[in-house]
């Protein structure tokens, strides 16, 4: 049965909630918050436990300490989740019963041929039941497929014929038909192509209940009324969209930082001060000592005075180092006001692309899945390559870089390239050390020289010598991209592929930041607009029914 959700009662309570994994890793601890109507943004660094907060929202983990309470039915949308691929479409919509009660009535079936009289009503009012107030249920069924572009899916079709991102809408939409009071979303545009990530863009603003999403796609987060920020167990509010909250941060952090800069003045005043204090407590000694050697005084007089200016002496100096800790105190709490926004920065001479240079020459190439294409490459190109999920873009990068043979033609590269796949277990031996995944692709640079470089993508250290294996998400890119900018020869063609999935909004930036530094050609495929503009592509192609064509800037 349909029903609206309740916007005015429903609501999220985390109270002093605390939750570690088996092992006894800390994710939450003492942890507040609280949302109701509206729809909430939820970002924060990789690792920071936003996805496990979803899933003791929802239910799926308890929490080891505190509570969690949700008032209202909840839907969940998982980051990664598939369907059975056996399934029936309406059975995942979760209106498979109520469609074949629906079905029955209609034909006057109310049982089986030999039943009884009885037997055939008492089926019937089965059916009723089941159907209850829902007698609309393939219109409302229809019209949310329709609502997310699924027109094409029929309900009758089995998962396995729909392609992921299809999946993923079908899974939003079984959530949409159930109207649950509290809905939560987990990094849902991840590999949907652009068209389905806009539908998605639309079912969130035309949500009227408690919605609580977890993305890094800004143009997503740009729908929402309010950004919680989880970063060190705690959760910090903005009002207002992703735009609004990056122009609230760069406000609170440019303060920030003018607070460390008063605090740091502070601390060299204490300093100075406590160092001058110290003088002139030194001479009041000397001069006391002086006195006191002259026995220009009676002596209980002198000792007297002696003690009192030792007490005083004391007093004195414990004040100016009371004040300076205050002071160092005051410079710790700027300090950590002020975000880690290390950025990766890159010198790579050997990657520069003369602008005539040819880098990629592709004639009447056919992907042995059906996408044809003439291309030419030259010089510092950016390239970005779009399309509906399922086009062919893997595949035809792959081509490109002589992974897959062609069906046809032939792809030609002139230059020293390297390609970041989707999957970062290509790039990354998770046995190995960052230093040591870097040295499997510059085997002649020396470690020293390794260590140099791996310090502008910010492994320094001991944190250049853990173990791929270890490393979060957002420090495994960070090392497979690293990886590649550094073999040798130096690569002059990047290709990447979705570099932007499941990365957190720090790594995007620092990501941008990277490519903004590389000097050779790129082609890269992306579903995400805003990080393309910001890479200042200068030729945008797409994809589509086997044909590789030039388009408009998205």
């Amino acid at each position: 049965m349909s029903k609206p959700p309740a916007a005015s009662s429903a609501a999220i309570v985390c109270a002093h909630t605390g939750f570690s994994w088996p092992d006894g890793t800390p994710v939450l601890d003492g942890f507040q918050f609280s949302v109701g109507a509206g729809r909430t943004g939820l970002i924060g660094l990789n690792g920071s436990g936003k996805s496990t907060l979803l899933k003791l929202i929802a239910g799926e983990l308890a929490p080891t300490d505190g509570s969690v309470k949700v008032v209202g039915e909840v839907g969940y949308l998982p980051q990664h989740a598939s369907l059975d691929t056996h399934l029936r479409v309406d059975e995942a919509l979760g209106i498979a019963a109520a469609r074949t009660a629906l079905h029955a009535i209609e034909s006057g079936d109310g049982g089986p041929p030999w039943s009884s009289e009885a037997e055939s009503l008492g089926e019937s009012e089965e059916h009723f039941t089941t159907i209850g107030d829902d007698w609309d249920v393939e219109e409302r069924a229809r019209a949310t497929l329709d609502q997310l572009g699924l027109h094409t899916i029929d309900l009758d079709r089995t998962i396995g014929e729909v392609s992921g991102g299809e999946s993923v809408l079908l899974r939003l939409a079984a959530l949409l038909l159930r109207r649950p009071d509290v809905l939560l979303l987990d990094e849902p545009t991840n590999n949907l192509d652009l068209p389905a990530r806009r539908r998605l863009y639309d079912a969130v603003t035309a949500w009227s209940g408690v919605l609580l999403v977890v993305s890094h796609d800004r143009e997503l987060l740009d729908r929402v009324d309010r950004i919680a920020d989880l970063r060190g167990g705690e959760v910090h509010w903005y009002g207002g969209n992703f735009t609004a909250y990056e122009q609230a941060l760069a406000v609170e952090q440019e303060a920030a930082e003018r607070m460390v800069r008063a605090a740091e003045s502070d601390v060299a005043r204490q300093k100075r001060e406590l160092a001058d204090a110290q003088v002139k407590l030194a001479r009041r000694v000397r001069y006391g000592n002086k006195m006191y050697a002259q026995k220009r005084e009676p002596k209980i007089v002198m000792n007297s005075r002696k003690q009192e200016a030792q007490v005083s002496a004391g007093k004195h100096r414990a004040l100016h180092i009371e004040r300076l800790q205050e002071a160092r105190d005051r410079l710790d709490e700027a300090a950590e006001a002020v975000r880690d926004d290390d950025e990766i920065r890159i010198d790579l001479p050997y990657t520069v692309v003369p602008p005539g240079r040819t880098v990629l020459t592709v004639s009447g190439l056919r992907t042995r899945y059906g996408t044809h294409a003439d291309l030419e490459v030259r010089g510092p190109e950016r390239i970005a390559l779009t399309g509906r999920n399922g086009s062919g873009k893997t595949t035809l990068l792959r081509t490109l870089t002589g992974e897959l043979p062609p069906a046809a033609g032939t792809a030609e590269v002139h230059v020293p390239h390297r390609f970041l796949p989707q999957r970062l277990d290509e790039v990354l031996d998770n046995d190995l050390t960052v230093v040591e995944n870097v040295a499997r692709y510059a085997p002649d640079a020396t470690n020293n020289r390794i260590r140099a470089r791996l310090a502008r993508f910010l492994f320094k250290g001991a944190r250049a010598d853990q173990q791929a294996g270890t490393l979060s998400g957002g420090e495994r890119f960070r090392a497979a991209l690293a990886a590649l900018m550094l073999a040798e020869p130096a690569p002059q063609l990047l290709l990447l592929d979705e570099p932007t999935n499941n990365l957190d909004m720090s790594s995007v930036r620092r990501l941008v930041t990277a490519l903004h530094s590389y000097e050779g050609a790129l082609l890269v495929v992306s579903h995400d607009p805003r990080f393309l503009r910001e890479l200042s592509i200068t030729r945008w192609l797409t994809l589509a029914s086997g044909v590789l064509t030039p388009t408009d800037p998205l």
